[in-house]
């Protein structure tokens, strides 16, 4: 299997019904911005929807995540991985990125637009999961925190399946609708409707950013 190029659908303005009244506490929160290398960004269209709206919101949520304290992760695969590292993703898609190239171009860079701050979290990136062979657990609880605000690629691949693995170790995850991008808009709103019924809570970034704030307002008063 491959993944799709030239991907384009308009954003959905999707928001399914959460079971949970969860909101994001920038006292509890971290940011995780998935998979935002530009071998995967660059399997959209330049320029059209959803990736025009991917980048600016995950710009904004990292923007206030700096602004607030929020810690910042990032995940990114290595490139190149060997038969045994790829493990089973080989089967489904191949040896994947190369880690050929380097600077703000190479298919392994973060986005331009999404850079690392010097202060934000790189993890490697094995499987689909971001916990999955990383520390990112343990980092997360040694900083006091039990919310993850996931943003990035792809929806109903590894953003989703990171919710899913962060509510079974009791971290509330918050996927974050119009922050996200899929293969189709099909594949988006399941993502979404997927995390709401069973494992997180799903917001758009303009609620994400107003909660935090409102919290933010709150703690100083």
């Amino acid at each position: 299997m491959s993944i799709p190029r030239g991907l384009t659908y308009p954003m959905p303005d999707h928001q399914p019904a959460n079971q949970v009244s969860w909101r994001p506490d920038p006292e509890r929160a971290a940011l995780l911005v998935h998979d935002m290398q530009n071998y995967f960004v660059d399997f959209f269209r330049p320029g059209a929807s959803p990736v025009t709206r991917l980048l600016a919101n995950c710009a904004r949520l990292r923007e206030a995540a700096h602004e607030q304290g929020i810690p910042v992760y990032y995940t990114a695969q290595p490139g190149s991985m060997t038969r045994d590292q790829r493990g089973l993703l080989h089967d489904f898609w191949g040896p994947g990125m190369t880690a050929e190239g380097a600077g703000p171009d190479a298919p392994r860079a973060v986005v331009p637009d999404l850079t690392p701050h010097a202060a934000d979290t790189l993890i490697t990136k094995w499987r689909y999961s971001a916990f999955a062979y990383s520390d990112l657990g343990e980092r997360l609880r040694a900083q006091g925190r039990d919310q993850l605000i996931v943003c990035g690629v792809y929806a109903h691949v590894g953003c989703l399946m990171t919710a899913s693995d962060a509510f079974a170790r009791d971290i509330e995850p918050f996927l974050v609708g119009d922050a996200v991008a899929d293969f189709s808009a099909e594949d988006h709103r399941m993502a979404l409707d997927y995390c709401a019924r069973r494992c997180g809570a799903v917001l758009p970034t303009d609620r994400v950013l107003a909660d935090l704030a409102a919290r933010t307002v709150a703690v100083e008063k």
